[in-house]
């Protein structure tokens, strides 16, 4: 059946011709394919997302807050030149030259300052490449060797900056004590 016979049934004494039918369906298909052109971009919008969040000073926030942390707690930790403090507890052997494509094996766990263990990994070695990781793990973990064992307090914004992850909260400083069981470079 053609579409201008359906029409003609369905209101009777009212002539349609199929050109004046398809013209308009022709430009019902244009208003809705632009509708959905529209809200495609319209979504692209993250929601909950913070435009104007101010890194700097979340940064300043993070050291203060790591430095607090740090005296209270007498941990000897060194501030490397991008602003997350380490501690190297074992330097480990080896020579290796880190790149982001070095596979590492290790055992961790990581804290909130609070104390709060957000992962680790249980007595059982992860293995990761280097370039897959926070920022703050690819800042820390060259500065050992295989073997080596590393605490590391990295300000929010070489973790998860100002989202949330899982349990850890936006901006959180997070603490890492990290034990190096092996590195591979290719």
């Amino acid at each position: 059946m053609h579409l201008a016979f359906l029409v003609n049934q369905v209101l009777p004494g009212k002539q349609f011709d199929k050109i004046a039918i398809f013209g308009t369906m022709n430009k019902i298909k244009y208003l809705l394919l632009f509708l959905v052109i529209t809200a495609a971009f319209a979504s692209c919008k993250k929601f909950g997302a913070v435009d104007n969040f101010d890194h700097a000073g979340q940064f300043i926030t993070d050291t203060t807050l790591i430095r607090k942390f740090i005296t209270e707690n007498e941990i000897p930790a060194i501030k490397h030149e991008s602003g997350v403090f380490y501690q190297i507890i074992d330097p480990g052997e080896g020579d290796v030259k880190y790149t982001i494509d070095t596979k590492v094996s290790a055992e961790y766990e990581g804290r909130l300052l609070n104390g709060t263990v957000f992962d680790k990994s249980k007595g059982t070695p992860i293995s990761f490449t280097l370039g897959r990781v926070i920022a703050g793990w690819q800042i820390g973990i060259p500065l050992i060797q295989k073997g080596g064992k590393i605490r590391l307090l990295i300000p929010s914004q070489y973790g998860y900056s100002n989202s949330s992850a899982g349990s850890i909260p936006p901006s959180s400083v997070l603490d890492f004590t990290v034990h190096l069981d092996d590195v591979i470079n290719n």
